[in-house]
Order: structure tokens, then C-alpha cells, then sequence
């Protein structure tokens, strides 16, 4: 693993094994990992120190499905803001909408898009008139209902 400037990485062929391990299985012991790879445990804790250096990991996590809980419509909201100005304070009152999963400042026509997730279409109307559209400085909305997610993943190492 080099550093080729301040924002990118080289990994190695060990780097990318135990990576591409950890994204398939994040609870995967450190031990298994090590003899998949050929090298000690020490060796794997050592790089993946190197790589949470880097900034490279940002952790790991559970992931949840939603569905199981309840949460069956996934929705992105294109946001207008009648002045770019207003896009901070937009973004800490959407932060205090739990069903908002996701926030990004974008270009093109909308200032911001968000992601949804509500139980169902009436919950989602819900959140859109009560607690999305009633933030200051918000002038409109679009909403686009995804029917099926088709691709999730992470980048290719």
C-alpha cells in the first residue's frame, strides 16, 4: 500500500484479498482471514491498522433490511430551494426527519435529493406534507418511487 497523493491509495494484491473478505463478511476473524491470505494474523491486524489510517475503512456496520421492519416504500425527493442559501439549515431540519436516509447537495435542477424510506405510500405522503415540505425554504419537491432496487454495491477493488 503507497500513497499516490493526498486522496489515493495504491493497494497491493494481500490489501485487496482481505478487503474483498471483509466486504463480503465484515465479522470475519482476523484469523480465517490470515490463512485464506497466507500470512500471519498479526500481519492482516497490522494492514487493516494502515488502512483505518488512511481513512480508507470507515468501519463496519450491521445492516438492517427495512422491509422486515416495516418499511416497504423507498422513495428520492428532488428539493427546490427558492435561495442556495438556505441549503444548511434545509439539510439540519431534513437530518431531523428519521425516514430521510440520505442527503446530497447536487447539481442540476434540484438543490437537493434525498432518500426515503416509509411503510407505505400514505406514510410517505405523510412525510412529504408534514415534514419535508413544510421546511422553510423549500419552494417544491419531486418524487420519484423506486420500485425495485436493481444493483447495490460497493466499488470493485
Amino acid at each position: 500500500m503507497t500513497a499516490q497523493n493526498d486522496a489515493t491509495i495504491q493497494l497491493d494484491g494481500i490489501d485487496k484479498k482481505i478487503l474483498k473478505r471483509l466486504m463480503e463478511d465484515a465479522r470475519c476473524p482476523v484469523n480465517s482471514i490470515a490463512r485464506e491470505v497466507g500470512i500471519s494474523g498479526t500481519a492482516v491486524h497490522q494492514r487493516l491498522k494502515k488502512l483505518e489510517k488512511t481513512k480508507l475503512i470507515k468501519g463496519s456496520q450491521v445492516l438492517i433490511d427495512p422491509t422486515v421492519l416495516g418499511y416497504r416504500t423507498l422513495a428520492f425527493i428532488g428539493i427546490y430551494l427558492d435561495k442556495a442559501m438556505r441549503n444548511m439549515e434545509a439539510v439540519r431540519q431534513l437530518e431531523k426527519i428519521p425516514e430521510v436516509t440520505e442527503c446530497h447537495y447536487t447539481t442540476g435542477n434540484w438543490s437537493v435529493l434525498v432518500k426515503i424510506l416509509c411503510k407505505n405510500n400514505a406514510h410517505l405522503m405523510e412525510v412529504l406534507n408534514q415534514k419535508i415540505q413544510t421546511i422553510e425554504g423549500i419552494s417544491r419537491t419531486e418524487t420519484y418511487i423506486s420500485l425495485q432496487q436493481q444493483i447495490q454495491r460497493q466499488i470493485q477493488l
